[in-house]
């Protein structure tokens, strides 16, 4: 990690390029700190050199009026004044950094260049044999220029440099030493950091590598426990890896190499197609997906297989491999087949009840052409018979007629009340979004304005959109409010409740309870039931076909409806209906 090489490189700056840093640096510190008390040694001698010479000059001129000629002596006091000038350079060259000292060195040179002019001028005298103009001149260098005092100040002035200098050499001496032990314990501290550090790391390589073993071992305990054969090919189509069910299907060692695919298994791999289908995954990077394949494996039963294969690239190899995968689909064969000949079956069934349907709209049709016209005739010469007989028919034949009249009234409500329950059976659903509320509001004022005089107390929930035929589950909400409306006729004031809520799954539940006459619940099967009653016409009027309707229309919608109910205490109807949302309406 990026961090970790930050670490490292701190780390070996600390140790190394540090210490490194500050003892080269405290020994140009201490070098620079010798060069100065040397070059203070340095002054102190030079400064005494130029008294020396100075004196010695006097010396010599004076030996040369005490009558002492000497070569000698006038050498050296002719070598003073050419000497003196460059150790006075010298001085001023090396007390260049201090500005004290240069102060006076300039001092000492001008009181210097003084008494050698002087002493020059007492040497002319001399040699012009003016010995009073000599010693003069010696006397008035004596008294003006006082070289011992201001050399004095000058090598004082270097003792007190020097002093400094050694002071802050010491102290330099002594912050390096702390530096130094400062870095001494910050390399401790650093190596301790890297010792601890690479433990750790050595540790979580450890764990990491123990982790990675265990993943390769549970890596090939799920290899081998797959019961989906699976095999790892080399670039040549040589097996280098199985698992114990491509081995035991198809007789091969999991401890095998190198044994090539279309040798595997007595040839159950010599499908050329196939090979070369994989040879193209290996070249061109292509995945095979689902090949089907019949192929006899080493049990000799002949399988159907779906054979999947991709390329996979090692990471320690420029050599890509083959994974190969092997689904053995013979059951979905054999059940396609199954489903292919239940198929063949179902085509023959619908073709008969596309037979039976098309008899049925057959006789729907001679139900309603063939079987109203005798019913009209009936009933024409029945009123005709009546009409002929006039005042001669007694109260018995009148009856009689009446009777006759009324059968085929009610066998033509029959009729077409079993028209309209075979045509719910065969119609196409219209769906789209129904108002539930606003269907029942409707059908709820239909049915009290066709009973007139009636108290009715209705209550109603807010009701949801659905998804349905409309005209279908209008049919249904005027079957079972008209039923609730019918069967609390005998009640002063009927209460009716319309209400809804959701079942687990989802579904709207729609209730319609009434405290009407009810029913006994053991003949609860009859009720949806063509031509089902369960109370007299002459109690309640009706031909039994509306609840068989609701149930139809119920049932095409994908829904259930059934009923509860307890003579004398009222009747409550259920039914169900999908809860998916309506699609939002085009714009």
């Amino acid at each position: 990690m990026p961090w970790r090489t930050g670490g490292l490189l701190l780390a070996v700056l600390v140790i190394v390029a540090l210490p490194y840093m500050i003892t080269r640096g405290s020994s140009n510190e201490s070098f620079q700190a010798g060069e100065l008390v040397t070059r203070s040694a340095e002054v102190q001698a030079l400064v005494y050199r130029v008294a020396d010479r100075t004196h010695a000059a006097e010396s010599a001129i004076q030996h040369l009026l005490a009558d002492d000629p000497s070569s000698r002596a006038e050498a050296a006091a002719l070598g003073a004044e050419n000497e003196i000038p460059g150790l006075l350079d010298e001085l001023r060259r090396i007390t260049a950094d201090n500005a004290i000292q240069q102060h006076l060195v300039e001092q000492l040179s001008v009181v210097e260049n003084g008494r050698l002019a002087l002493l020059h001028q007492a040497l002319q005298r001399f040699q012009h044999n003016d010995r009073a103009g000599a010693e003069q001149a010696l006397r008035d260098a004596d008294a003006l220029f006082h070289v011992d005092e201001v050399a004095d100040k000058v090598v004082a002035g270097a003792e007190q440099s020097l002093r400094q200098r050694r002071e802050a050499a010491r102290k330099q001496s002594h912050d390096s030493l702390l530096v130094l032990t400062l870095t001494s314990a910050a390399q401790l501290l650093m190596l301790m950091i890297v010792v601890i550090v690479s433990e750790r790391q050595i540790g979580r390589r450890l764990r990491a590598e123990v982790r990675e073993r265990q993943a390769v071992q549970r890596s090939q305990m799920i290899l081998q426990a797959v019961r989906e054969p699976i095999a790892l090919l080399d670039h040549n189509l040589r097996s280098l890896l199985v698992n114990a069910a491509f081995s035991e299907l198809y007789g091969v060692s999991e401890e095998s190499r190198a044994e090539y695919l279309e040798d595997i298994g007595q040839g159950a791999w010599a499908d050329e197609v196939l090979l070369q289908r994989l040879r193209d995954v290996l070249l061109r990077d292509r995945e095979l997906w689902d090949f089907e394949l019949t192929q006899r494996t080493i049990d000799g039963v002949e399988r159907h297989v779906v054979i999947n294969a991709r390329r996979l690239q090692q990471q320690d190899s420029d050599s890509p491999v083959l994974l190969l995968t092997v689904s053995d689909v013979t059951a979905r064969a054999l059940v396609e087949q199954q489903v292919k000949e239940l198929n063949h079956q179902l085509e023959n069934k619908v073709a008969q009840i596309s037979d039976v349907n098309r008899e049925l709209e057959a006789f729907s049709y001679s139900v309603s052409h063939d079987l109203r016209a005798p019913l009209r005739h009936i009933t024409a010469f029945a009123q005709k018979l009546e009409d002929h007989l006039g005042e001669q028919a007694d109260t018995t034949t009148r009856h009689y007629l009446g009777v006759v009249r009324d059968a085929s009234h009610r066998m033509a409500q029959l009729i077409e009340d079993l028209l309209v329950f075979s045509r719910l059976g065969r119609g196409a659903l219209r769906l789209q979004a129904v108002d539930m509320r606003a269907l029942v509001a409707e059908t709820c004022a239909l049915a009290e304005a066709e009973a007139p005089g009636r108290r009715i107390i209705w209550r109603t929930d807010a009701l949801p959109t659905v998804v349905g035929d409309e005209n279908m589950l209008r049919t249904v909400w005027q079957n079972l409010i008209g039923n609730a409306v019918k069967y609390t006729g005998q009640r002063e004031i009927a209460h009716i409740d319309i209400s809804v809520r959701h079942e687990d799954d989802g579904d709207h539940e729609f209730i319609v309870a009434d405290d009407g006459a009810g029913f006994d619940m053991r003949y609860v099967d009859k009720l949806f039931g063509v031509f089902q009653r369960l109370h007299k016409a002459s109690e309640f009027p009706g031909n039994g076909i509306g609840l068989a309707n609701v149930r139809r229309i119920v049932m095409r919608h994908g829904g259930r409806v059934w009923a509860e109910g307890e003579p004398g205490h009222g009747a409550r109807f259920h039914f169900t209906l999908s809860a998916i949302e309506p699609p939002p309406p085009s714009p």
